[in-house]
């Protein structure tokens, strides 16, 4: 089967690009004819928070990349369709997260061939930051698919205000680059931390939605019943970072937070997650996260509030915690986690897990559903 991607890949950076570059891995090794149409420009410098769009790593091997798509150019949108027809796939995944990228991903999927079956791959369906005009934005997206896929079953929902054609959830896979976890020792060693205190790990961009502060909250209130506590914020901050810092200076956990506040390299990332002994995800709101995914690559335990689907493939108790989102609750399972000495239990628990979550079996279940549509 001729396959096309569209999303970002290579050479821009984040998760999503990441994932396309692994599912496209994955439809190369099970036989198929596979590529990705990226952007060109994916974000106005004005309208990103960042400091770079663009990838330290080097480009994947093997995978054919095209980045055609200007998302503020509607000259791209139609050229890029025309691009795409010419390829004649039979199957075009369309990568959908956020509605400012509706106009783009929509108009070109409007002028696809008839002949290609057109499924939307939905990170998200409503934004965690919201902003006017969202919906419209996503239902003009939304209505030129044949099929919809979801990675959480929060997004599964949330597509019934906006289309009646046959959706799937299927769980979000483990990315295929990120590498083997390394000895505790080894890992935080190469970070320069002291091996005496116990870790927690904060990891990812920094956005007011994914709960930083309850993370702070929460290690305060620990810290009373065991000053052994430190918390690693790992990852650039997409927001002003005054706002945590006085957070930390209020709360007097100036000696217990060790801030990296820069976009972590593929290769770097296996010296946070083997460096620490528990991950926390404390969300205000979220369908899924591939940051849960990366802890459960390097067998490490999670903890994460009960929003969105973040609790759809953490175990409360069995991988690491699922707690509401209040910092009093979060710090008494922080403290059951070290205080019963959870790590290898949970470890063990999460090793276990990860089998189903393979970029292969993610593709098995694409296919079967493209060939479906195919026979309907």
């Amino acid at each position: 089967m001729k396959i096309v991607i569209i999303g970002p890949a290579h050479p821009l950076r984040g998760g999503i690009a990441d994932t396309n570059e692994s599912f496209c891995d994955a439809l190369l090794a099970m036989g198929h004819q596979a590529s990705i149409v990226s952007f060109s420009k994916q974000y106005p410098a004005l309208f990103f928070p960042g400091k770079t769009q663009y990838s330290t790593d080097p480009k994947p091997e093997k995978l054919n990349i095209y980045s055609w798509i200007n998302s503020i150019n509607p000259i791209s949108w139609f050229s890029t369709a025309q691009k795409i027809n010419e390829l004649n796939p039979d199957l075009i995944i369309v990568r959908y997260w956020l509605p400012f990228l509706a106009p783009s991903l929509g108009t070109i999927a409007r002028r696809i061939n008839t002949s290609s079956i057109l499924i939307a791959m939905c990170d998200n369906v409503i934004p965690h930051e919201k902003r006017i005009g969202d919906h419209l934005l996503t239902k003009y997206f939304t209505r030129s698919f044949d099929a919809f896929i979801t990675l959480s079953k929060t997004t599964y929902s949330e597509l019934d205000g906006f289309t009646k054609n046959p959706k799937a959830y299927f769980p979000h896979p483990i990315n295929n680059n990120l590498g083997e976890k390394i000895p505790k020792t080894l890992a935080q060693e190469k970070l320069k931390l002291n091996s005496h205190y116990k870790y927690l790990l904060f990891f990812g961009l920094i956005r007011k939605y994914k709960g930083l502060d309850l993370s702070l909250e929460a290690l305060a209130i620990a810290l009373k019943k065991d000053e052994n506590l430190r918390l690693l914020v790992v990852g650039e901050f997409y927001e002003d970072p005054d706002r945590y810092h006085q957070i930390i200076t209020n709360l007097g956990i100036e000696d217990q937070v060790i801030i990296v506040n820069q976009f972590v390299p593929t290769a770097e990332i296996k010296y946070y997650f083997s460096a620490a002994d528990l991950v926390v995800q404390t969300y205000h709101t979220a369908s899924q996260s591939g940051i849960t995914q990366i802890a459960y690559n390097f067998d490490s335990p999670i903890l994460v509030t009960d929003v969105g689907g973040l609790s759809e493939v953490v175990g409360h108790q069995k991988h690491g915690y699922v707690s509401k989102k209040d910092p009093r609750e979060i710090a008494h399972w922080i403290l059951d986690f070290f205080t019963y000495q959870r790590f290898e239990k949970y470890s063990a628990n999460v090793a276990d897990e990860k089998q189903k979550y393979s970029w292969l079996s993610f593709s098995e279940k694409v296919i079967n559903l493209a060939s479906q549509i195919a026979k309907d």
